[in-house]
């Protein structure tokens, strides 16, 4: 399971003192734990795969904001961190890959204008499971039902 691969991962880091990838998992642990306490059950791999894009995605969002106010060693902080979170992500999909998904779901549904975008963008979601940003799924399925 995942989550015994991060807790490893954790043990390792602690041992060769790699000070970012601990205080990462340690937070990233926490964020399964509490994740976990709200849910009332054990989390499977998808719903931790869940909480690691969710916590990836703060940091780039953080890293930008810390680039715009011009805080260039905070900025690098949050990609380091980043790095170990993505490092337990499923690969990510090509545009190419994910454009062939969303034009096949597209036709699946029958969809034809920008009022079916929010079922498109459901039904992508459920086919890529962590492969794709939100955001990027998005961008081509407007694309696609603005044209």
């Amino acid at each position: 399971m995942l989550i015994e691969k991060i807790q490893t991962d954790l043990n390792q880091a602690l041992k060769d003192h790699e000070a970012v990838k601990v205080s990462t998992l340690r937070i990233l642990l926490a964020e399964i734990k509490n994740t976990q306490i709200a849910k009332g059950q054990d989390l499977s791999d998808e719903d931790i795969v869940g909480v690691i894009q969710k916590e990836a995605k703060r940091r780039k969002e953080a890293a930008a904001g810390f680039r715009s106010g011009d805080r260039e060693e905070s900025a690098k902080i949050e990609e380091e961190e980043l790095a170990v979170l993505e490092s337990y992500l499923p690969q990510q999909l090509t545009d190419e890959e994910l454009t062939k998904i969303v034009e096949s779901t597209i036709t699946e549904l029958g969809a034809s204008s920008v009022s079916d975008m929010g079922k498109v963008i459901g039904a992508v979601m459920g086919k890529v499971k962590g492969q794709a940003d939100g955001g990027r799924v998005s961008g081509i399925v407007k694309g696609k039902l603005v044209v």
